[in-house]
């Protein structure tokens, strides 16, 4: 018997299906369809007998024509068909299954000998050919045989089709995915890179398939990408979060430029392996990777570092990354057996800037003051900001101590030229304090204390200025710790005393008022000036309690001395800036004159120009309350602040004093002193009182009296004196 059957499936994937499932199982739930035709009816009544209870759907047609109908009315999984039919033979009825791509198979069944109807059968896609007369076996096997190897065709198919979903939806996700995705060979070249590789590389598909990956590295990391490129670890021990900087081209492909720049990559990578036919021998194929574009985060890190150990304001770095660059500075300095310099830099007048200008100019300044010292040092220097107006600086490798002698005198030079802050211009100077490693300490915070402590020495001595540490200086603060802790106790052991300085009328010689100025009796240093106490007294806060006892001790004196008939005598009370934004300034006072029976009108709070500048309307608001209680107002130091006319005119100003520093310029009756007669002026032309401070010599009382100042103190007339002594002056 001949028979004509395709091939079946590979014995590859026949293995790949589960063993424990049947696929051609009687049970199985699809229930093939079978198209039995014959023009026969016997033959079709027995086709149709041997096929019954075998779990199939089974149609007839007597005729070619009625199969075309069915095969057009239904879906038939295989047809048994006859080849000489009456009207409309086999080959016709096939040929109209393939015209209309009919997706059944079909068995001719037929008793025609000659082997051109076989081959004409087997050219249109017969499955198989049975020859009549047959056996009801080799009917149900063929049968059998044909459902069995077509639905191994659809799960072959439909496995195809279920592929090609996958490896869509695999290549979509790939392409699709916001990282670089690559193989690369044996021999380290890529085999396949995905499209975002592509958009991050700047190079096409085609350029990148066979090139090397160490074209595309920085050279730097070259060696250390050896590893990880040619990895050939699995699992757990393959290579994790690399950073690597690879190469790439300029802009977009489109628009190619002719530059390259970096980027940063975090990579993970996993070696490929083909297992050898013997057993446990795996051979190293190439490799898989992923890597991720982390440049954004290594920059936003770089600023998150750069910001966390440098001065935002300045740029310079900040005093965590200087001690970090003392240390090794020292380590250094230790090892060679050299020297270096620590410079602690203070800027003098600093917060006079910074309350009259607005602390936009006062960072501006800083800013301009970075930049002037960064240019005075070497490139190995440190120049940091401690904060505030404070920078610190780190010499290494010092010749001798006068390498830091030139660059402190640098540093001043440099600051001594005007700033210009929005127009305005400014002159600051700086005070500077210096010590040497290892005389001078020989660890980082005793270094930078003993070059604070000489750098107070400057401030101490006049400013503007450098000095090297001495260990004298450790003396001097220790005094002056101890003098902040006796100037504590002075309240309560009564040391504090009021002198009183007269002002002279200069026509009549008449004394017409005085002005109050603190002393402190201190019992083993005998009497100290306020010049030397009261800073103290203004940085620890003491500076409060000390003006209310000036306050009422003034008023307590000069009940002392009411009854004697001076009643037109006033007395003016210099008062810290510190002391006037205090919220009890006001009810002090008003307390104080209530208690002593003081008229306000014989007292004068004295202020410098400079408070009003700095906060002018709290200014106003606490100089109107004074007003309003009776009590005047005189602008102290007049001219040596940032004098502003309109200021005066704003403010509820009764008199102004005439700095002593002018005055005493006044040498010669018959000269010109320009700055005095501004002054002048202006009290004649804003109607205010004036006061000319420190006039020691006739020729200085002459001058301002021809220019219309009549009103004077100073050592000519008097000298300051305690309460009994200015009583003694009074009733004289």
């Amino acid at each position: 018997m001949n028979r004509f059957r395709t091939t079946g499936i590979s014995g590859d994937l026949q293995g790949d299906l589960p063993a424990h499932q049947d696929l051609f199982d009687s049970t199985r739930p699809h229930c093939p369809r079978l198209l039995l035709v014959d023009d026969e009816p016997r033959v079709l009544a027995s086709l149709q007998e041997m096929l019954e209870g075998r779990g199939y759907a089974i149609s007839t047609a007597a005729t070619g024509s009625a199969a075309l109908a069915c095969l057009v009315a239904q879906r038939f999984d295989l047809v048994l068909l006859d080849l000489l039919m009456m009207d409309v033979d086999g080959h016709q009825v096939m040929d109209f299954i393939n015209l209309h791509d009919i997706k059944a198979d079909v068995i001719i069944v037929s008793g025609v000998v000659g082997i051109d109807s076989a081959i004409g059968a087997l050219k249109r896609g017969a499955h198989d050919y049975l020859r009549k007369p047959f056996s009801r076996e080799e009917l149900l096997h063929t049968v059998e045989n044909a459902l069995r190897q077509r639905e191994l065709q659809q799960t072959n198919r439909r496995m195809a089709a279920a592929l090609e979903v996958s490896e869509k939806k695999y290549r979509y996700l790939v392409d699709a995915s916001p990282d670089m995705i690559y193989m690369l060979g044996h021999e380290g070249r890529f085999t396949y890179v995905n499209d975002r590789a592509c958009q991050m590389l700047g190079y096409e598909r085609d350029e990148l398939l066979g090139r090397h990956y160490t074209t595309l590295l920085h050279a730097d990391d070259v060696e250390r990408a050896r590893y990880v490129f040619n990895e050939r670890r699995v699992g757990e021990r393959a290579s994790r979060d690399v950073e690597l900087r690879v190469t790439c081209r300029a802009g977009p492909i489109q628009a190619r430029a002719a530059g390259t720049t970096v980027m940063t990559i975090s990579l993970n990578a996993i070696g490929m392996h083909r297992e050898k036919q013997e057993p446990h021998t795996p051979t190293y194929v190439g490799t898989y990777g992923i890597a991720r574009d982390v440049s954004a985060r290594k920059r936003a890190e770089a600023v998150i570092y750069h910001q966390a150990y440098h001065d935002i304001l300045t740029d310079l770095p900040n005093r965590v990354l200087f001690k970090d660059r003392l240390g090794l500075a020292m380590l250094q300095a230790r090892r060679k057996r050299t020297e270096l310099a620590v410079m602690f830099i203070d800027l003098d007048r600093f917060k006079l800037v910074n309350d009259t200008l607005g602390h936009v100019h006062g960072d501006g300044l800083l800013q301009q003051v970075a930049a002037r010292l960064k240019d005075c040092l070497r490139k190995g220097d440190t120049l940091a900001r401690q904060g505030g107006d404070e920078f610190t600086i780190v010499l290494p490798e010092l010749r001798s101590r006068d390498d830091a002698r030139v660059v402190a005198d640098k540093f001043i030079e440099r600051l001594q030229q005007p700033f210009d802050l929005g127009g305005n211009e400014v002159h600051i100077s700086a005070s500077i304090g210096i010590a040497i490693y290892p005389e001078h300490g020989e660890s980082i915070d005793e270094l930078l204390r003993n070059a604070d402590i000489a750098m107070y020495q400057v401030k101490d001595l006049g400013k503007n200025g450098h000095a090297f540490y001495d260990a004298s200086m450790q003396d001097a603060l220790h005094q002056n710790i101890a003098l902040e802790h006796n100037l504590r106790r002075a309240l309560e052991r009564n040391e504090l005393e009021m002198y009183y300085q007269p002002q002279i009328d200069a026509a009549s010689g008449r004394i017409i008022g005085a002005e109050a100025l603190i002393r402190w009796n201190h019992p083993l240093r005998g009497l100290i000036m306020p010049a030397e106490f009261l800073p103290f007294a203004e940085e620890s806060g003491l500076i409060v309690p000390i003006s209310e006892w000036m306050i009422d001790t003034l008023c307590r004196d000069m009940a002392h001395w009411g009854t004697d008939g001076e009643d037109a005598l006033t007395l003016s009370l210099n008062l810290s800036p510190h002391y006037l934004d205090h919220s009890r300034f006001y009810e002090t006072m008003q307390s104080a004159l209530q208690r002593y029976g003081i008229g306000p009108g014989r007292i004068a709070v004295e202020i410098t120009e400079n408070i009003c500048i700095r906060n002018p309307q709290h200014a106003i608001e606490q100089l109107k309350r004074l007003g309003q209680l009776g009590v005047s107002v005189a602008i102290d130091d007049f001219g040596t602040g940032y004098s502003s006319l309109a200021y005066l005119h704003r403010f509820p100003i009764q008199t102004i004093k005439i700095d002593q520093s002018f005055v005493q310029q006044i040498s010669d009756p018959d000269g010109h002193y320009p700055v005095v007669l501004a002054i002048i002026s202006i009290s004649r032309g804003l109607n205010l009182d004036l006061v000319a401070e420190g006039v020691e010599t006739e020729v200085q009382a002459r001058y301002l009296r021809a220019h219309g100042c009549s009103t004077m103190q100073g050592f000519l007339f008097h000298r300051p004196m305690p309460l009994k002594g200015f009583v003694n002056v009074l009733n004289a």
